[in-house]
C-alpha cells in the first residue's frame, strides 16, 4: 500500500510540474507578444523603443507636470509631542 501511495504521489507531482511548465510557457509567449506589439506601435509612431528612451521621455515630462504640494517658504518650525 505504501508503494502504491508513492506512485500516486509521484504521478500527481509530475502532472503538477507539467501544468506549471505549461503555465510558464504561456506566460512567456504572451509577454513576447505584448512586447512585440509595443515595438510595432513604437515604430509606427516613429518613437524609439527601449527602456532608456522611455525613461528619458518620462524625465522630460515630469518637471513640467509636477507642482509643489506645499508652499515651502511658509514652513519654518514644527512642534513635537510625546504620547505617554
Amino acid at each position: 500500500m505504501n508503494t502504491f501511495n508513492q506512485i500516486i504521489r509521484g504521478i500527481l507531482f509530475f502532472a503538477l510540474a507539467l501544468f506549471g511548465m505549461a503555465m510558464a510557457f504561456i506566460f512567456m509567449i504572451s509577454t513576447a507578444i505584448a512586447v512585440g506589439i509595443l515595438y510595432i506601435v513604437a515604430r509606427v509612431k516613429g518613437r524609439p523603443f527601449g527602456a532608456r528612451a522611455y525613461w528619458e521621455q518620462r524625465r522630460q515630462a515630469a518637471p513640467a507636470a509636477r507642482k509643489p504640494i506645499f508652499p515651502t517658504k511658509d514652513v519654518t518650525d514644527i512642534e513635537m509631542r510625546e504620547i505617554p
